[in-house]
């Protein structure tokens, strides 16, 4: 499919004023809206047994109960939709209010987290379906990701190379919980197919509950249960070096969406110190691995750290380097991250042309 005739103009618009890609932007169906992307198996399949997730967010267990949609009180829409369903509200209250250049679609529908594997890869072509139709058809700002079922990476890859091409998606997604830690060696056929069609990999927080959330066991409250999901970022960073990804994949680009980012250098000096002692039982890590947090992998800033002193925000940026970050809003989500005021430090002109804009331009594939 073409490129919309207007790209150029609206690109080159937004030079006049910096425009802004969003990472983070979650739509949400509107009832009946992902039947029509079933075939009429799975139309009846899922009316017949529903979707046998492994618990993805509004849909998962009772307890801790989340707020409706997770969202914020002003994002629904009038009317009367759930948030993120109608386009025409999202352009009224993210993409003019903030000047969205680009608005990186990440669905949480549990497309990818069902058991059935042959459910979930019907789920994900219809959600990647819906996005592309429903969104980013009508507004070109919107781009889509593409879900996979990761667990079945045949499917997965032929989800990916039915995409290639298209336009209307920018990146692979995939959840920070997996049923086993994403180095092992049954994704790599996803990270070959990205990396050799040009695609970056989104692993957003969230995804399959088949195992306590923390390494504590079960949390009893919604604060604890929303916190220990930056654990899960931690544990896939360490897994994706330490199994050698990167040194099999050298070109293969990973955001970190939505698990924050402070905790990304210490991360880095803690392996870095392993690493230097235990290096011989990792011989597929060739390099510290704080360095290939530093060549393979970006961080998206929501939810945005807040210290005391925001200079110290600042200089967590400069640890992680400013072409490693990425800006997200969450929108409509609760915690949700205004672009003015977010971040509680000054910055260079250059400074946000890289956090707000380039760095995003350098790593997602847009047409």
């Amino acid at each position: 499919m073409n490129a919309p005739v207007d790209l150029m103009q609206r690109s080159a618009a937004a030079e006049n004023r910096l425009g802004i890609i969003d990472c983070d932007v979650h739509p949400f169906p509107k009832p009946g809206a992902l039947e029509q992307y079933l075939s009429a198996r799975w139309r009846k399949h899922v009316a017949q047994y529903g979707k046998f997730n492994t618990g993805p967010y509004a849909d998962r267990g009772t307890y801790p109960r989340f707020q409706p949609f997770l969202s914020r009180r002003d994002s629904f829409p009038p009317n009367g939709g759930a948030p993120g369903s109608d386009v025409d509200f999202m352009r009224t209250q993210l993409l003019e209010p903030y000047n969205i250049m680009y608005g990186v679609l990440e669905p949480l529908l549990g497309c990818n987290t069902s058991r059935n594997l042959d459910e979930a890869a019907a789920l994900c072509a219809a959600v990647n379906d819906w996005q592309a139709h429903e969104f980013v058809e009508p507004e070109p700002r919107l781009r889509a990701s593409i879900q996979v079922p990761q667990d079945d990476p045949v499917a997965a890859v032929k989800e990916i190379e039915k995409r290639l091409g298209d336009w209307r998606f920018c990146q692979v997604q995939v959840g920070s919980k997996t049923s086993e830690p994403i180095g092992r060696r049954r994704y790599w056929p996803i990270y070959d197919a990205a990396q050799a069609n040009g695609l970056s990999i989104g692993l957003h927080v969230g995804g399959t509950l088949s195992s306590a959330p923390s390494a504590g066991g079960w949390p009893q409250f919604y604060v604890e249960d929303h916190h220990v999901l930056v654990h899960s970022m931690q544990n896939q960073v360490a897994s994706l070096i330490l199994e050698g990804v990167f040194e099999q994949f050298p070109n293969l680009k990973l955001v970190m969406i939505e698990g924050g980012f402070a905790w990304a250098p210490v991360l880095g000096w803690r392996l870095d110190n392993h690493w230097a002692k235990m290096r011989d039982e990792v011989p597929l890590v060739k390099r510290p691995p704080s360095e290939y947090i530093r060549t393979n992998i970006w961080f998206a800033t929501q939810p945005v750290e807040e210290p005391e002193h925001p200079d110290d925000l600042r200089q967590v940026f400069e640890w992680i380097g400013w072409d490693r970050m990425v800006y997200s809003s969450d929108y409509p989500h609760w915690d949700f991250d205004d672009p003015n005021t977010a971040f509680g430090f000054q910055m260079t002109a250059e400074e946000k042309r890289k956090l707000f804009r380039d760095n995003a331009l350098s790593v997602f594939s847009f047409a």
